[in-house]
């Protein structure tokens, strides 16, 4: 074997072992989120049987016969690949309401009815029901009432403030950072991350009081404050680090042509440094947006989207699949924010140029 082919074998090896790597690494991600996603679609009944079904089904499928205390009512369970028995009634306002809430198949009594009538004339019917495939999230805003879309639009509100106040002090001082030599200021660069290190709970607690002397506690600019104490020293660091990477000279020609310094920030330095600000912006989102201890303390009457998530899902104890469209709930504007702004990442990473 001559050297040339042993090193293209070895550089196919290597290959070979990177994207299998890779692939291991992005189903160990994936797999978990397909599982939540999976279990927000799932019935009650689906959600507690193992093993757990990997997709959810469209219809149900029922068996119907005459049993010790009325209808003995069955579904077909794809695990098991055969009808299980689930109730025995008489009442079928009673089945009614389980296969809606147990089986997110929702059939009236009147439905019901006809197929009930049928054991007259044969021992056993079969029917099957399309469905609710969105009944977990509806149930999920039912559960949390006339709150849930004002704490949305509440929890965008405080989302955009911290972004705002994030970008517009830690922008200013990274570039301060970046641009100007002065004594101390590596010290002080450090030290804007020791607010960092404090829990949110730490800091929460004495701004109850400084938030309601200044007429802040309760509302959405109050928490933006406090949520920006922690994004401003993150976007510091981060946009520090971007206009360091942007050359002087970039500047000082722009200045040559007669650009004002403002002008050239404006025109030159900031679409420069916009993959930067979009990564600090993205952070401060999610930041703002996860936040549930802090909000729990800082909020009374007017609670952020997290707390009424928590607060459903905390009630919803025993319905996992509940739980998980709540959570799926309150990715979604995250997910979409991330997407939006897919753009300017990408340019860190050297995907566009500009």
């Amino acid at each position: 074997m001559t050297k040339k082919k042993h090193l293209s074998i070895r550089k196919a090896a290597q290959k070979t072992t990177f994207y299998i790597f890779v692939t291991s690494v992005a189903v160990a991600m994936l797999i978990p989120v397909y599982f939540i996603v999976s279990l927000s679609f799932l019935s009650s009944r689906e959600a507690y049987r193992y093993p757990l079904p990997l997709t959810p089904a469209f219809s149900t499928k029922f068996k119907l016969e005459p049993g010790k205390r009325g209808y003995l009512l069955s579904v077909y369970d794809r695990v098991e690949s055969d009808y299980m028995t689930v109730l025995d009634t008489q009442d079928l306002k009673k089945m009614s309401i389980y296969m809606r809430d147990q089986l997110g198949t929702p059939m009236t009594v009147e439905e019901i009815e006809p197929e009930a009538a049928k054991l007259e004339t044969q021992d056993t019917v079969y029917f099957s029901q399309k469905r609710d495939v969105l009944g977990n999230y509806r149930t999920f805003f039912s559960v949390a009432g006339f709150d849930a879309v004002p704490a949305l639009i509440r929890s965008l509100q405080i989302c955009a403030l911290t972004i705002l106040i994030s970008l517009s002090i830690g922008g200013m001082a990274g570039y301060a950072f970046a641009r100007y030599t002065f004594k101390g200021r590596n010290l002080l660069k450090f030290s804007v991350l020791f607010v960092r290190m404090f829990p949110g709970v730490a800091i929460a607690l004495p701004m109850v009081i400084i938030l309601a002397n200044i007429g802040f506690y309760d509302e959405p600019i109050g928490l933006a404050l406090v949520y920006s104490v922690g994004s401003i020293a993150l976007t510091v660091w981060i946009t520090a680090s971007i206009f360091m990477g942007i050359p002087v000279s970039l500047e000082e020609a722009s200045q040559v042509f007669g650009a004002t310094k403002l002008q050239t920030f404006l025109r030159i330095t900031l679409p420069l440094a916009m993959p930067g600000l979009a990564a600090a912006a993205m952070y401060a989102f999610l930041g703002a947006w996860n936040e549930t201890v802090a909000a729990i303390i800082l909020t009374q009457f007017k609670p952020t989207f997290s707390v009424v998530v928590y607060q459903t899902v905390l009630g919803a104890v025993g319905q996992v699949n509940l739980a998980a469209a709540g959570g799926m709930a309150m990715a979604l504007p995250a997910v979409l924010f991330t997407f939006f702004i897919r753009r300017y990442i990408k340019q860190m990473w050297g995907g566009i140029t500009v």
